[in-house]
This record gives C-alpha cells, structure tokens and sequence, in this order.
C-alpha cells in the first residue's frame, strides 16, 4: 500500500501522536441553527449568522487544545478554524446542508462556491463529505450516489488531499429510530462500508456510524425493554461491519449523549475491531446549546470550559483500543507507506 505525500501529511495532521483521530465536529448548520432557535424561542430564520459563527468559535476555542483535530463548514467556521489549537489539524466540509427533499432518495449536494482545491486553499488538512446512503435504495438512485462519490474522490486525488467519507444510514419513509430500522441497521452499514471500500472512490476515511442502536441492546444504559439484539450479538455486528471495510475507519456520535457515546465505544473496544478513532460533535457540545441561547457565549464557554472539556475527555478515555490508522495497511509509522 502506497500514500502519497500530501495524504499522508493531511492525515498525519489529524492524528494524534498515536496515530488515532480524536476529532471533534462543528460543521452542523441547518441542525444548529434550529436547537438554536428551539432554545431561544425564536423562529429558525431569526438565528443571525453571527450566531453561528460566535457558537462554532466557543467550541472550537475551548475543546481542541483536547481533540486531533476539529471539522468545521466553509460556511460558518472559516473564522473558528484560526482559533483552533496548534495541535489539532482542520477538516472542512464540502456538501451543502442537508439533502434534496423534493424527491425520492436523499440526494446530496456540494457547495456551490466550493471545491476541493478551494477547501484546501481555505487550510484544510482533509476534505469530508456527508452521504445518506442505503445499499438498499433503488440501483437508479445509488447509481447517482456513486457517481457524485467518485467525482469527489477524484479531486482530492487531483489535489493530493485525504478524503473522509461519512455515511448515514436511512430508510425512505422509516423512522430510523423504530425497532424495525434498528434490526436492518446492521446490514445498511455492514454494505455502506464495503461498497465505499472500492478502490474508485478514493476515499482514505471512512466516517461511519455504529451498526446498532444502543437504544435496543439488551442490558444498555438506553435500552427501551424492547431489543433488536442481546450484547453478544451487538458485538458480533460491530465485527462483521468492520471486516466489510477496506479502508481506516472512525466511528460518529449521530447526535447521542456523551454517556450512550461512551458506552457505544466501549462495546467497540470489547468487540476487537479495528477502528481509528472518532470523529465526535454533539456528544460533546450538544447541551450546551440552551445555555448559549439562554445566557450567551460567555456562558457557554464557562460550560464547555467545565462540562464539555469533561465531555472530550470521556471520549479520549475510550479510544485506548483505537488502532493507529496506517495500522489498518500494516504499517508501523505513515512514513512506511510511502
């Protein structure tokens, strides 16, 4: 396995000294600005962007001197990205907020006045994109999924920048969150991660979600009394997911509590699998939300100060199984892979 210099320099820069991603995330934007709104008791469109913008720079001031790295939007968070730790290194996300919701399918979009070059013109160590991806949809709407994929791939090759890749598993006309999502989310990931392992992507990272809902294992702190899975089988799912990816792969938050987080990687660390790290948002930040639209910046910094710095750290603690992701070529430094 060959990597290219400037891969290897962009993820050697998101990488701690163990060569794991710690990463923390604030590219969230139309999702902001409603828990925003919802904490403040104002209409959505009343959040100002000078809002967005002041909330992304609390977080990233305050928790990257505890993270490898922070992804952060081109369009909020190009002012947060100066503030960041010299320790961490910079993901920039390139899709638009969100997806097409006029038909079928969750089709994507990219920023309209982005692209790959310009991210890394912004100081991007690493470009990533999000995806809402089913191996299940129908062939006509993954095919165009792919294709969009492989564009990408293409000009983070063209500009010698990693691409990471984030998958989100869904259903078309499913709550994702119902028991019956729960029983098929292991195959939706299982599939996402081996199709997006394909060489003519050019992905370097997989982003990915677990491949349970801890809300139905049996015996889980969030266990609901019905289940999809006992422990065992939890574990056993973590595994046959991971043995589906042929590329580095780090685990998402997808919104949980810092605690079902914490729990989630400790079933991970139990099941042995080879994973990278983490790329953590709202396990961290997430409550911090109505205290910034209660009290303002100030408050919520003296709360991520205290709260969210206890957040990271949490994650950190749980990333001792993570492996090195050169690992995962078996390698034992990056400079072995050039």
């Amino acid at each position: 396995m060959k990597i290219t210099a400037g891969k290897q320099k962009g993820m050697k820069a998101v990488s701690n000294e163990r060569g794991v991603i710690a990463a923390a995330a604030m590219d969230q934007r139309g999702s902001l600005r409603s828990a925003i709104a919802s904490g403040k008791g104002i209409d959505k469109k009343a959040v100002t962007d000078a809002m967005m913008i002041e909330f992304k720079e609390a977080v990233t001031r305050v928790l990257t001197p505890h993270a490898s790295a922070i992804l952060l939007d081109p369009e909020f968070g190009l002012s947060a990205a100066k503030l960041r730790a010299k320790n961490a290194g910079l993901l920039l996300a390139y899709e638009n907020s969100g997806y097409d919701n006029t038909q079928p399918g969750r089709l994507p979009d990219l920023l309209d006045h982005y692209s790959a070059r310009r991210i890394v013109a912004d100081g991007a160590d690493c470009v990533k994109i999000l995806l809402y991806y089913t191996p299940f949809d129908p062939p006509k709407i993954n095919d165009i999924k792919h294709a969009w994929v492989e564009r990408i791939g293409a000009e983070c090759v063209a500009n010698d920048v990693p691409f990471f890749l984030e998958f989100v598993g869904y259903e078309e006309g499913a709550d994702e969150k119902s028991l019956g999502f729960a029983k098929k989310k292991p195959q939706v990931v299982a599939g996402s991660m081996e199709e997006f392992s394909k060489p003519q992507y050019g992905v370097d990272v997989l982003k990915v979600e677990v491949p349970v809902n801890m809300a139905y294992v049996a015996g889980a702190r969030d266990a609901k009394g019905e289940t999809a899975y006992t422990r065992d089988e939890a574990k056993d799912h973590f595994r046959k997911a991971a043995a589906m990816a042929k590329k580095p792969f780090i685990y998402l938050s997808a919104g949980v509590s810092n605690e079902t987080f914490n729990d989630t990687l400790e079933l991970a660390s139990e099941s042995g699998v080879n994973f990278s790290g983490v790329l953590c948002g709202r396990a961290t930040w997430k409550e911090g939300i109505p205290v910034y639209a209660k009290s303002g910046v100030k408050a919520l910094e003296d709360w991520l100060s205290d709260t969210g710095v206890k957040n990271i750290n949490n994650v950190n603690s749980r990333l001792t199984a993570a492996k090195p992701w050169y690992a995962f070529y078996g390698a034992s430094s990056a400079a072995a892979l050039g």
